[in-house]
């Protein structure tokens, strides 16, 4: 294949093989063949191939281009043509030629130098270990580079530590930082280019360093570790007893372990860091679990309080709140730390079972009592003998049934379906609901004398969306635990999925929150979480009020509350909320013809 060898001033020749219509030449980082020659132009010239020959010519109006010993502007050339740009020597062959020893020898080190990085890269593959694996990188940089000695630096803060420090035996340096030349380290640091520094006490950069003098340094390479542009360290490699020991070829091995050094560290840090943040949620849902549920708010505090006050009785307990913000866990926990927690916990729920059914699920059933009464079967009242009832929607029990229930609470008797035998029982009973049993008894759609019955105590969980930083804490919970349940690749949340989280008013409660969690951790295939991988997209989230409109919101909000508890005497809500009466007429005139805004050109009266 056609190729310039190209040989600088001090530095060995490098082949540069020409597969292009057009190769730039010139001291630019972004030509083609760019050359550290301070005589050349950023682009000096430009090698064109027309199918045919290859023509060079100079590009810059005062660069030198000599072909042959004779200056040239423009030149075909034909194999072995010596050329001269700045201070450059180039060689063009047209033909592949033999190595000479020399370059079979290099060409061999930098196959040597390949395989130990390919083999590093196995072991990268194979290895979490990262003490092992970094004390393996210096190694085989010590090795590669015929250095004996090489230290991993890393950038923590604003301080430079020396994290591994070894020698070619494959020893640690207990003295690193006596070894070090800090002028040579900050430079890199600072430009976060790399240094080759061929005869440190003779260099006219380095020679008058105190580090470099007292050291009596005389090989060294130093490179800096990058991530995304981010500096990260470096990896800084010596010989103090061999002078010009490093070229380019060492340079570029040792820039490549650097990049392999940056992806492990940055991984490093990554896990660390998830570490602790799974250590610190670790001990936060410690500090914030009661039992099985999870919540540090005033309002979960104080549920947890009344548990606690009237678990060890056998008071009928009912437990309101929304669907899905965890009313059986609370029902369980008060069966865990009754005197009743040996025995058994039955659970049901009173609208997902038929009406024609669910007597005898409640009751039991002798044999014929019914088609398809084929034996007798005690009912959920009997396996919960001796422990503790949870009859979860208790809101949706058909009204004949409820009579029954209030002779069960009553008489602490069951009589089967098809029988008129009593039966004892010895039982607690929960119940929930996420209706306001209340509105249900002036609809006649609950008995008054039941309700009474079940509501000794009430026990009121908050939704999901008025709990603060409780919501972040289960997700992280929630995620950690699916997360290692399917084997995921999901470890944590980004900083856009937290927003939307806090964000968004999950009507669904927790129950809505642990499937979106749970979707995610099946379904994605990166290390953390989107808004995206939970379906919480712009379209779902709330807009943000205008504070006007926000303001107005409330307003009216809080006047349909106030009206509510006044049972809709708009005077009394008028002197409770210390307004003109008006107030409340003109805010009930908007509200029944939807308009939901003050009228044009009349001032609505503040609420004081």
């Amino acid at each position: 294949m056609p190729s310039l060898r190209v040989t600088l001033p001090g530095k060995g020749p490098k082949v540069y093989h020409l597969y292009k219509k057009i190769t730039s030449i010139g001291s630019g980082e972004e030509n083609d063949i760019s050359l550290p020659d301070p005589l050349l132009a950023d682009t000096h010239a430009h090698i064109h191939f027309d199918g045919r020959d290859f023509n060079i010519t100079s590009i810059d109006k005062h660069g030198d281009l000599h072909v042959n010993g004779k200056k040239r502007k423009k030149h075909r050339m034909i194999h072995q043509d010596t050329l001269k740009i700045g201070a450059t020597d180039l060689t063009f062959s047209l033909y592949d030629e033999p190595p000479t020893d020399e370059e079979a020898a290099k060409t061999m080190e930098a196959l040597n130098s390949y395989r130990k990085l390919f083999e590093f890269s196995e072991r990268l593959l194979l290895n979490y270990d990262l003490t092992e694996l970094l004390d393996a990188l210096m190694d085989a940089v010590v090795a590669i580079t015929n250095a004996d000695k090489g230290f991993l630096i890393l950038l923590e803060g604003n301080e430079l530590r020396v994290k591994v420090a070894r020698n070619l035996k494959r020893e640690n340096l207990a003295d690193a930082l006596q070894q070090l030349s800090d002028s040579i380290v900050e430079k890199v640091i600072k430009t976060k280019k790399a240094v080759i520094v061929s005869d440190a006490l003779h260099d006219q950069e380095f020679s008058n360093a105190m580090s470099v003098m007292s050291l009596k340094l005389s090989s060294v390479m130093c490179v800096p570790l990058l991530e995304r542009g981010n500096l990260l360290g470096a990896i800084y490699v010596g010989n103090d007893s061999v002078a010009q020991l490093f070229d380019e070829s060492h340079l570029e091995v040792l820039t490549i372990f650097a990049a392999q050094a940056s992806l492990i560290i940055r991984n490093a840090l990554l896990v660390n860091e998830l570490k602790l943040d799974n250590k610190l949620l670790s001990e936060q849902i410690e500090a914030m679990r009661f039992g099985d549920i999870i919540g540090s708010c005033a309002a979960m505090q104080e549920v947890f309080k009344k548990v606690q006050k009237v678990a060890t009785t056998d008071i009928s307990v009912l437990i309101t709140g929304e669907t899905g913000t965890g009313k059986e866990l609370i029902a369980r926990e008060l069966h865990r730390r009754s005197g009743r927690a040996k025995g058994p916990f039955v659970t049901i729920n009173c609208g997902a079972i038929p009406e024609n059914l669910l007597e005898s699920e409640l009751f039991g059933h002798v044999k014929g009592a019914f088609t398809g009464a084929v034996a007798t079967k005690p009912g959920k009242f009997h396996s919960a003998d001796r422990g503790t009832i949870f009859l979860d929607e208790i809101g949706e029990m058909p009204l004949n049934l409820q009579v029954k229930l209030l002779r069960v609470l009553q008489e602490k008797v069951v009589v089967r379906v098809g029988e008129n035998r009593p039966e004892p029982v010895d039982i607690r009973v929960l119940t929930a609901t996420n209706r306001t049993l209340e509105e249900e008894i002036k609809h006649n759609r609950f008995r008054e004398d039941l309700y009474y019955r079940l509501n000794v105590v009430n026990i009121h969980l908050p939704p999901l969306r008025d709990r603060g930083e409780d919501v972040m804490v289960i997700a992280k919970y929630l995620l950690h635990r699916y997360s290692a349940e399917f084997g995921g690749l999901v470890k944590g949340l980004s900083p856009n999925a937290v927003i939307a989280i806090r964000k968004f008013g999950w009507p669904g409660n927790i129950r809505q929150l642990e499937n979106h969690i749970k979707k995610a951790c099946v379904l994605a295939d990166k290390a953390l979480l989107g808004p995206e991988d939970m379906g919480l997209t712009a379209d779902v989230l709330p807009a943000i009020l205008p504070l006007a409109d926000a303001k107005d919101k409330f307003q009216r909000e809080y006047i349909n509350q106030v009206l509510e508890l006044n049972n809709g005497n708009r005077t009394k809500t008028a002197r409770d909320l210390g307004v003109d009466p008006r107030t409340i007429f003109r805010h009930l005139e908007k509200e029944d013809d939807g308009s939901g805004s003050s009228d044009a050109g009349e001032e609505e009266p503040p609420l004081a």
